[in-house]
C-alpha cells in the first residue's frame, strides 16, 4: 500500500495521472460490465464515470490535476467523431432509402426533446438560465455549450446537462426500444443518435454498424437543426 501510495503522489505531479487513471478505469468497468452480462445499468461508461469520480474524491484528487493528462484523451473526441463517417459511407445506400423518414423524424424528435426540456424545468420552477441550459441538451457538446451561450444560458451547465443525456440514453435506449418493440436498426440508431448524441451512438456501434451508421448522421442533423430551433423556442421563454 505504501508503495501503491508513493506511485499515486508521484503521478499527481505528472500528466501521466489523468490518462493512467482513465485507460485503468475503463478497463476495470469494460471487465465488471461483461460480468454483468451486458445489462444496461452496467454499461462501461456509466461505471466509468462513477469509478473515477469515486477515485478523485477519496484521494482528494482535483479536476484540474485529472484533465492534465485526460485532456489526451478528450483530444480523441475530434477524430472519434468524425470517423463516424465511415460506417456512414457504408451504409449511404440505406441512407438513402430512407431519406423520406429521416427529416420529419429528425425534426420531430429535436423539437420534442427541446420542448419537453423546457417545458419540465419551467414546470418545476427551475431559473431561467437552467430552463435555457437545458434546452440543447441532446446535442454534441460543442453545439450545446454554443446555442446555450446565445440564447442566454450557462455553457458549461449546458455540458453537465448533454453528459447526463447521453448516460441516460446509454443506459434506457436498449429497454425503451424493446417495449416500443422496435426493431430496426436504423431507426434505433437514428433514436439513439437524436437523444443521446455520440455516447449513444458509441454504445450502438458495439451493436450494429447500420445503427451507428444513422446515429451519427443523426447527431450531425439534430445539431443543425437544434441550433435553429432551441433560439427561435427562447424567445418565447420570458
Amino acid at each position: 500500500m505504501e508503495k501503491l501510495f508513493t506511485l499515486w503522489v508521484y503521478l499527481e505531479t505528472t500528466p501521466l495521472l489523468g490518462l493512467a487513471a482513465t485507460l485503468l478505469v475503463w478497463q476495470a468497468a469494460s471487465a465488471i460490465a461483461g460480468r454483468m452480462g451486458g445489462i444496461a445499468l452496467a454499461n462501461p461508461m456509466l461505471i466509468s464515470v462513477c469509478l473515477l469520480s469515486a477515485l478523485l474524491l477519496l484521494t482528494h484528487t482535483s479536476y484540474a490535476a485529472y484533465f492534465q493528462g485526460a485532456q489526451y484523451v478528450h483530444f480523441l473526441l475530434g477524430p472519434a467523431t468524425v470517423a463516424l463517417a465511415l460506417p456512414m459511407y457504408a451504409n449511404l445506400s440505406r441512407i438513402r432509402r430512407s431519406a423520406r423518414a429521416i427529416l420529419p423524424a429528425l425534426l420531430t424528435g429535436s423539437l420534442v426533446a427541446a420542448v419537453s426540456a423546457m417545458l419540465i424545468a419551467r414546470l418545476l420552477g427551475a431559473p431561467r438560465i437552467v430552463v435555457l441550459s437545458l434546452a440543447p441538451k441532446s446535442v454534441t457538446t460543442p453545439i450545446a455549450m454554443a446555442v446555450a451561450e446565445q440564447i442566454g444560458g450557462q455553457p458549461s451547465l449546458a455540458a453537465v446537462f448533454v453528459l447526463l443525456t447521453g448516460l441516460c440514453a446509454i443506459v434506457l435506449i436498449g429497454p425503451a426500444m424493446r417495449v416500443a418493440g422496435v426493431s430496426d436498426m436504423r431507426a434505433q440508431g437514428l433514436a439513439a443518435g437524436m437523444a443521446g448524441h455520440g455516447l449513444a451512438t458509441a454504445r450502438m456501434l458495439l451493436v450494429s454498424e447500420t445503427a451507428g451508421a444513422f446515429g451519427g448522421l443523426a447527431i450531425g442533423l439534430n445539431g443543425v437543426i437544434t441550433a435553429i430551433l432551441v433560439p427561435l423556442l427562447a424567445t418565447f421563454l420570458r
